[in-house]
This record gives C-alpha cells, sequence and structure tokens, in this order.
C-alpha cells in the first residue's frame, strides 16, 4: 500500500528533465536557470518548456542558459540570445508587436464573434409575412372573388 502511495505521489509531481549534472552549484542561479528555462520552449517537443523536455536538444540549451548565467548576463539578455539563435519560436510567450498582434487579438475577436452571432441567433425573429392578416376587412374586389368562389352558379 505504501508503495502504490509512493508511485501516485511521484506521477503527481512535475516531470522536471533537468538532470543533476546541468544544475549550477549556487542555488540562486539554479533558479534563475529554471526561471528562464520555464519561458522557452522545447523546439523538439514544442509543447513543453526546456524544463520539461527529455529531448537532448533540450539538454545543450538548458547548458546554454546556465553557462549565459555563468557568465553574469540578466534574465532578458539570456532569453535574447536564446530567441536570436533559435528564433522567436522558442518564446513560450509570443511578444507583442505588429507581426504578432493578430495572435493576441484572436481570441478577443473570436469572443466578440461569438457574441455577436448569439445576440443574433436570440433576437426575435419578424414575424412581417407576405401573407395579410387575417381580421385586415376585405376590400370589395376581394369580397366579390371570395363570393364568386362559394357559389356553384357562377
Amino acid at each position: 500500500m505504501r508503495a502504490l502511495l509512493i508511485a501516485a505521489l511521484l506521477l503527481a509531481s512535475p516531470a522536471l528533465a533537468v538532470l543533476p549534472d546541468e544544475m549550477l552549484p549556487d542555488p540562486a542561479q539554479e533558479a534563475r536557470a529554471r526561471e528562464i528555462s520555464k519561458e522557452l520552449r522545447c523546439v523538439v517537443c514544442q509543447n513543453q518548456s526546456l524544463d520539461d523536455s527529455d529531448a537532448p536538444l533540450a539538454k545543450d540549451l538548458r547548458v546554454v542558459v546556465r553557462e549565459q548565467i555563468s557568465m553574469g548576463r540578466s534574465n532578458p539578455e539570456i532569453i535574447a540570445y536564446v530567441a536570436d539563435r533559435y528564433g522567436e519560436f522558442v518564446l513560450l510567450r509570443a511578444p507583442v508587436k505588429p507581426g504578432t498582434w493578430l495572435l493576441w487579438a484572436a481570441p478577443f475577436i473570436l469572443l466578440l464573434a461569438a457574441a455577436g452571432g448569439l445576440i443574433a441567433w436570440r433576437r426575435p425573429r419578424s414575424s412581417a409575412s407576405p401573407v395579410a392578416p387575417h381580421d385586415a376587412p376585405l376590400s370589395a374586389e376581394q369580397a366579390k372573388a371570395v363570393a364568386a368562389l362559394g357559389d356553384p352558379k357562377s
């Protein structure tokens, strides 16, 4: 029973791929490296951060991040360095700039379109019909036509 509980706890914990040989000796620098690695995408796995990926390229990039930290670079400088080498795709959060405005605006556009569709769907339909209402009086000509339909002599 105890083994089952331990296995469940291990499965519930995040699967971080950082190996002990990659870690920096200074805990503060290692925390910075983890923070930066969570903002960068593994270009092999695509939907995982560098911190979560087991891919060899992700390991190499984690080492690069730690080397940059050891060289004294700031977090934005390190992120810019990796993005310059691998493209902006490596950033988990796309920067807001003219090329990505549609990406950032798309959820709001879809929300507005859905709200407009819901309003149009809920709006009462117009009851105007091409047929005259039943309680409107018949013109003299219409009355003659109706009388002629009921009179078998005509």
